[in-house]
């Protein structure tokens, strides 16, 4: 097999606009390996199975093992990265919950653009023969996103992270992902309630909901940001009560308005508010490059201070898949 013939080298972590395991997918493709016992497993996880590297389950594998030799080492920053990815991207759906499209560029700047389709008036009637279509113009954006940058730096050394599991490692790194999820969720919010004029309801009830979805018209409201006290009043409303909202509820924890729309409580909405937004055409993510370690330091066991961080931004595709409605204070 082609895969215990690779070349494993620090360089593949430094090619442009390519992962470490894009980089192996080229050397070794996974289309080759169709119809064999390994057709499940990506170029990677067949370097981890080249070392005999066990990542996961009841005989994981210790960190040492990576460092077993200087060839089996450069496959521990992937190791790092996919854990880190697990919590950004895939054990969360906080993001993909609230994102319309994500972006990955190779820089700092970036423009998005925009269209005069919220402005125009549909009659709604056919264009006759001779009749001018529709004009949609679609221009670059004056401002730039604003890019943030997230990270941490992992502090350890390489004999105190020697004996310990994989699978314990790679639960820490995913919470770390998750805290950095939760942050850039933060800035997705700001842009949100940014330059929105929120619309003053009484209280919390199914009413104020019912002006939110109206207020999203012609858009269709799927999520509902707010605040944790807010969202247990929301819970606690009778319309909450029907026993198909119950048994989804109670039986799987997933927040259901009586609207159909998803509820994501987060501390980051302004006090006695409540979003109303459709994901499907609200906010744009950009993010510059993928997670960013540094490789040199992992693979030669210099943990001591090793960097860890991912920058990203957000902006709105049409401001009007976004609407707020503002409670009384006393409604907190």
């Amino acid at each position: 097999m082609n895969y215990n013939n690779i070349k494993l080298e620090k360089d593949m972590y430094n090619v442009c606009n390519k992962s470490f395991t894009d980089v192996l997918e080229e050397l070794d493709p996974s289309e080759q390996y169709r119809g064999t016992e390994l057709e499940n497993l990506d170029a990677y996880q067949r370097q981890l199975k080249r070392f005999d590297i066990r990542v996961s389950g009841p005989n994981c594998d210790n960190v040492e093992k990576f460092f077993l030799s200087p060839v089996s080492a450069v496959l521990f920053p992937e190791f790092i990265n996919r854990s880190l990815e697990k919590g950004l991207y895939y054990y969360s759906d906080i993001l993909p919950a609230v994102v319309a499209t994500k972006s990955t560029v190779n820089t700092l700047d970036y423009r998005t653009v925009t269209s005069n389709l919220e402005g125009l008036n549909f009659s709604g009637n056919e264009v006759e023969e001779s009749g001018y279509l529709p004009e949609i113009n679609i221009t670059t954006n004056t401002n730039l996103i604003s890019l943030k940058k997230h990270g941490r730096l992992l502090t350890s050394t390489y004999e105190a992270l020697r004996f310990q599991n994989l699978d314990v490692i790679s639960v820490i790194l995913r919470k770390i992902g998750f805290d950095i999820l939760n942050e850039q969720l933060k800035d997705a919010i700001t842009v949100m309630q940014t330059g929105t004029t929120p619309q003053s309801v009484s209280s919390v009830s199914y009413d104020s909901l019912l002006t939110l979805w109206l207020a999203l018209k012609p858009y269709n409201m799927n999520v509902i940001i707010t605040r944790y006290d807010i969202a247990k009043k929301i819970l606690a409303l009778n319309e909450m009560k029907d026993a198909q909202a119950g048994l989804d509820f109670q039986g799987t924890g997933r927040n259901i308005t009586p609207l159909g729309a998803k509820l994501i409580c987060s501390p980051w909405v302004n006090a006695n508010t409540i979003i109303g937004l459709d994901k499907n055409c609200a906010i744009q993510m950009v993010q510059s490059g993928k997670v960013t370690l540094d490789y040199n330091k992992l693979i030669d066991k210099q943990i001591e201070k090793a960097g860890i961080s991912v920058r990203a931004g957000f902006a709105k595709i049409f401001a009007g898949a976004i609407k707020i409605i503002s409670l009384p204070s006393s409604s907190s």
